[in-house]
């Protein structure tokens, strides 16, 4: 199947909204601007494939493989990105209002004016993750890993962060805690 999307994709075809993607291999490949809504995407291979621009609101990553994957500016509202690996992915500027991310890996990954807000980041790893300007508004940041992470200018009004770790020294601290401790940094 996935060589089939490639295909369509190359052959200029971009809607592939619902599609049934589960477990294919798109490693590398280039989906860029592909409307992917609501696609069944789960434990698909998408490392370090070009998903610049596009549009996988409610599409379910679950366990995806996105490792070193451009999702610049990709529409990822109310996905589902449970257990997926982000780790090195490039979501600058994407939209991920509401999607939940739980026990996502995003090691190393860049989010730079992302939009996170009411996002569900539990136990999510964003250990050495960029999240300069992110607004993380309402956002749930329960027991996530911090240390490291690039949190300056991010908007963390009403997020929970408690047991939130945000560097290797810190004991879990509540969210009050570790926004005093960024207005300091």
């Amino acid at each position: 199947m996935a060589t089939t999307i490639t295909e369509r994709y190359a052959a200029g075809e971009r809607d592939f909204i619902g599609e049934n993607l589960r477990g294919a291999t798109l490693s590398g490949a280039d989906l860029s601007g592909a409307y992917l809504a609501d696609a069944d995407l789960i434990g698909a291979g998408l490392t370090g494939a070009d998903l610049t621009g596009a549009n996988l609101t409610g599409a379910n990553l679950y366990g995806a493989r996105l490792a070193d994957a451009d999702l610049i500016g990709a529409g990822l509202y109310g996905a589902s990105l449970r257990s997926a690996d982000l780790t090195g992915a490039d979501l600058t500027g994407a939209d991920l209002t509401s999607a939940t991310l739980t026990d996502a890996d995003l090691t190393g990954a860049t989010l730079t004016d992302a939009d996170l807000t009411g996002a569900n980041l539990t136990g999510a790893d964003l250990t050495s993750a960029t999240l300069t300007d992110a607004d993380l508004t309402g956002a749930y940041l329960t027991g996530a890993d911090l240390r490291g992470a690039n949190l300056r200018g991010a908007n963390l009004r009403g997020a929970d962060l408690t047991g939130a770790r945000r560097s290797s020294t810190d004991a879990p601290v509540s969210g009050y805690a570790l926004v005093s401790v960024l207005e300091r940094a």
